[in-house]
């Protein structure tokens, strides 16, 4: 079996990546091949990561950017391999085997399709400006195998997945949604809806590039954008209706009260208490959902 590692790259130096991959597939033997896709990167990082053209079996530089869906899908046009392992360009490997983990995984269970393996951050936050970001991915996102598998949908990542190539081939991201938001959870539905099952294993990589809390409420709002695009898409919001967010939205009975109530001065208000990093996240859900009622009108 041939496990190629798809990693879209932007902006990000990924020769520790590369070079900590490389390391595990010669130390166990695993029939693997890594492509990378830059994603129209800064040319500083361009330079950076051009290195790697002579130890990786394809790296392609695209001269537009394309989006995080687009991308993803480009790489089955360059790998080889019966499984796909995607893996983002900001993790950093902090298992010795973890690439044998997946294909004894896989080799146990012929039937797999789906893997997500998990993410994990480092036990404490790097600064007060990121402690917003930590804490959410804390609290949110680095969630244990058993609570996982209570959704197993829900709790799908695309930083660390692998998909078997015959079900990708059919089941693309979305590209329509070239913005940050979502595009996971939908694709997660979509599998959802030709029932193909996720199967969740305790196999996570480390995120080692969490943004300041400045960058991450930019980065929310873009994903409230994503979201509002989807549910006033006829064809899709339905996949989205589990999605706490939405529930939340669906539930309000007087959405123009609530919507007076989340004015631009609250919103702003809510944004400067989120900014300051220790919080609660339930501000955080009620900032998300101010911005999507005014989305939505």
């Amino acid at each position: 079996m041939l496990l190629s590692i798809c990693i879209p790259v932007y902006n990000f130096n990924v020769r520790g990546l590369v070079s900590d991959l490389k390391k595990e597939i010669g130390a166990n033997g695993i029939n693997a091949e890594i492509i990378l896709i830059d994603d129209a990167s800064d040319e500083s990082y361009k330079k950076i990561n051009q290195i790697l053209q002579n130890e990786v079996e394809n790296f392609i530089f695209l001269e537009k950017n394309i989006g995080r869906s687009r991308i993803r899908n480009l790489f089955q046009k360059y790998a080889a391999g019966e499984y796909l392992l995607f893996l983002d360009c900001d993790g950093k490997i902090t298992e010795k085997n973890f690439l044998k983990k997946y294909t004894e995984f896989i080799q146990k269970d012929q039937d797999t399709k789906v893997i997500y393996g998990g993410r994990t951050v480092l036990g404490r936050a790097s600064g007060p400006e990121y402690y917003l970001r930590w804490k959410f991915a804390i609290e949110r996102e680095n969630l244990p195998v058993e609570l996982r598998l209570d959704k197993p949908y829900l709790s799908f990542q695309t930083n660390n997945f692998i998909i078997k190539r015959d079900v990708f081939e059919k089941i693309h991201f979305n590209p329509n949604f070239q913005k940050y938001g979502y595009e996971d959870l939908l694709f997660a539905m979509d599998l959802k809806s030709e029932k193909i099952s996720i199967d969740h294993i305790d196999n996570p990589i480390l995120n080692n590039d969490l943004e300041t809390s400045t960058v991450y409420l930019e980065k929310v709002a873009e994903s409230v954008e994503s979201l509002t695009k989807i549910l006033k898409d006829e064809s899709l919001k339905s996949k989205l209706s589990e999605v706490k967010l939405v529930w939340l939205y669906n539930k309000l009975p007087f959405k123009p009260f609530i919507d007076l109530f989340l004015d631009d001065k609250t919103l702003y208000a809510l944004k400067a208490k989120l900014l300051r990093g220790n919080v609660n996240l339930r501000y955080l859900d009620l900032y998300k959902l101010g911005l999507l009622i005014k989305k939505m009108k």
